[in-house]
């Protein structure tokens, strides 16, 4: 075994996602039913691991709502299922919040063909993450997120140094304990410890669970914090779909009153931005007064109706 190949195994063996879980030791030998309570009662240590870096989320998120206000991007980075992950989260933030596709992406070792097929060895140079950020023309103005379950994944910590050496604000979601993790080198580090999976090394489990969770955060409460919601409901949501066409003339007559007929009017009229239909109606104006109210209140539906 060469020295690096035995560095490389000491790590891995060393890291608190390759650890064996006491708690799955005989699942081999568990009927159906004990493996699956095996696997939920594993996973309801996930919120409470995730509870416990609230405050570095909440860190991270200004640090996200500030970039967006000056025109930055959020960016993901990762490899496998911490990839597949962040592309996920990028690709829902359109159709969820009527966000212009460049303003979160996601990016995956291997690229495209990874989100189907695992394209293993991508993950393993630190200048593939690197050159994907220099592709994407990251400047001061953006947030990079490094996602990896281990760490240690090279083409993440390619891509989060390349971009702290150009300027972004870095942050880092990792399962790893903090006190393993050099918080120095980013902004600000993630860390829900979530403990050795229910069959050990598989992070697409409570460490994959985990990552979600923080990603629906970030861009969640980044987006409500841009006006991106009016109450509970998503209320800049594109009329990609049927679907989403039929849910925004209900979202119109649940906050307004107003009937089907008259909620697809207002729409028609607004050009089908809900924002601008809801502050027609609740405010009694007509189209060009909504739209300079909501461009004075920075897109906030209730500031705008208070004008």
């Amino acid at each position: 075994m060469s020295k690096d190949s035995k560095k490389l195994f000491e790590e891995i063996a060393a890291l608190a996602t390759e650890q064996r879980n006491e708690k799955s030791t005989n699942i081999d030998l568990s009927t159906t039913a004990e493996i699956l309570k095996i696997i939920n009662d594993e996973d309801k240590k996930v919120p409470y691991a995730v509870e416990k870096e609230l405050p570095y989320i909440e860190q991270a998120v200004e640090l996200i709502v500030k970039a967006f206000k000056k025109g930055g991007r959020l960016l993901y980075f990762g490899a496998g299922t911490s990839g597949r992950l962040g592309v996920v989260d990028a690709a829902e933030c359109p159709p969820t919040f009527g966000t212009d596709p460049e303003m979160v992406q996601g990016f995956i070792a291997g690229g495209k063909e990874a989100m189907f097929v695992a394209q293993e060895g991508a993950e393993d140079y630190e200048e593939n993450g690197a050159k994907d950020v220099l592709k994407a023309n990251v400047n001061e103005k953006d947030v990079v997120c490094g996602i990896a379950a281990s760490r240690r994944t090279p083409y993440v910590i390619g891509a989060v140094n390349k971009a702290k050496e150009l300027g972004a604000t870095t942050l880092f979601i990792t399962c790893t304990p903090r006190e393993t993790f050099n918080v120095d080198s980013v902004d600000v580090a993630i860390c829900p410890v979530v403990g050795p999976e229910v069959v050990m090394g598989s992070t697409r489990m409570k460490s994959g669970t985990a990552q979600k969770l923080v990603l629906n955060m970030l861009t969640t409460t980044a987006m409500v914090r841009l006006g991106k919601t009016y109450e509970n409901m998503m209320i800049d949501l594109q009329m990609t779909n049927k679907k989403l066409i039929e849910r925004a003339k209900r979202i119109v007559m649940t906050i307004t009153g107003v009937g089907y007929e008259e909620a697809t009017e207002y729409l028609e009229k607004a050009g089908w931005h809900v924002k601008t239909a809801l502050v027609m109606i609740l405010a009694n104006v007509d189209v060009n007064e909504a739209k300079r109210r909501l461009e004075k209140a920075d897109g906030f539906v209730r500031k705008a109706i208070g004008l």
